[in-house]
């Protein structure tokens, strides 16, 4: 059995870039901590905990050490709070997850009614939401988009993790909504590249293998592409979820993993598959 693994499979820039702050961070002692998962991988989250790095869901009591702004941002409020606090801050939010904020700070402030173009559940959605001052709507589809009431002027930014098509698709809606929209393309070029990597592995391959935290949208949406082409695709977290009768009749597997997932990770699973192969 042939394993192929995706080239742009892991960590992207993003969230390469904040681990590596957060173990500075830790490396340096004293009370540390993340607002929020500093990414969607729960086994990453585990190994700061180990070097002494927290998880808060909130600043309610925290008067003095070091807080980590994870990698998809937080609300403007909790920002503004933790300066407010006098806290040691290290904003590891990913530099397009930054832009997407400015651009809705922006939009906002020239008369624009906002058009967030992602999953409403998303702690990057809702940062990005929270720097809107006045009317801002996230909508998932175009089909949603349809439902959108007449407006004035309408700006368009997308979570960084969409689908181009689902972004055009809403902009297409919005172009019957308003007599002038602008639209920001804040979708991550390694988000677009990774998952048509993904489709044309999952065309040349017998099963697919998709590695990540279940809580990470971009790689649930990676194993969403691969199923389409590829109706034996898993999406897994560790090594330990691989199944060997997945493998049965397969004379190619292929493996990709989403931008939170670490690579020692990515290694145990490519491992695994290749004791099932001896």
């Amino acid at each position: 059995m042939e394993i192929i693994l995706a080239k742009r499979a892991g960590f992207c820039f993003g969230v390469k870039r904040a681990t590596q702050m957060a173990f500075e961070a830790a490396d340096k002692g004293g009370k540390t901590y993340t607002l929020g998962p500093i990414i969607h991988s729960p086994q990453m989250v585990q190994r700061l905990e180990e070097m002494g790095v927290r998880v808060r869901q909130d600043l309610s009591g925290m008067e003095s050490g070091t807080i980590i702004i994870r990698s998809h941002g937080v609300a403007s409020e909790e920002l503004e709070e933790a300066v407010r606090r006098q806290l040691d801050i290290v904003d590891a939010t990913c530099p397009f997850v930054k832009k997407a904020q400015e651009h809705v700070k922006s939009l906002s402030q020239a008369g624009y009614d906002v058009v967030v173009v992602g999953d409403n559940d998303h702690p990057e959605v809702q940062g990005i939401v929270s720097y809107a001052k006045g009317k801002v709507f996230v909508i998932g589809s175009g089909e949603e988009a349809a439902n959108l009431p007449k407006m004035g002027k309408i700006g368009i930014v997308a979570q960084t993790t969409q689908s181009f098509e689902n972004l055009k698709n809403v902009v297409l809606e919005c172009l019957m909504k308003a007599g002038e929209i602008r639209v920001f393309n804040t979708i991550c070029d390694a988000t677009a590249v990774r998952q048509e990597e993904a489709k044309d592995l999952a065309k040349r391959v017998d099963c697919m293998i998709v590695i990540g935290g279940y809580n990470s949208a971009n790689t649930k949406r990676l194993a969403e592409v691969c199923k389409e082409l590829q109706p034996k695709t898993h999406h897994i977290e560790t090594a330990n979820e691989v199944d060997p009768d997945w493998f049965a009749e397969v004379g190619k597997v292929g493996v990709t993993a989403g931008a939170s997932t670490p690579k020692w990770l990515i290694d145990e699973v490519m491992e695994r598959i290749g004791l099932i192969n001896q």
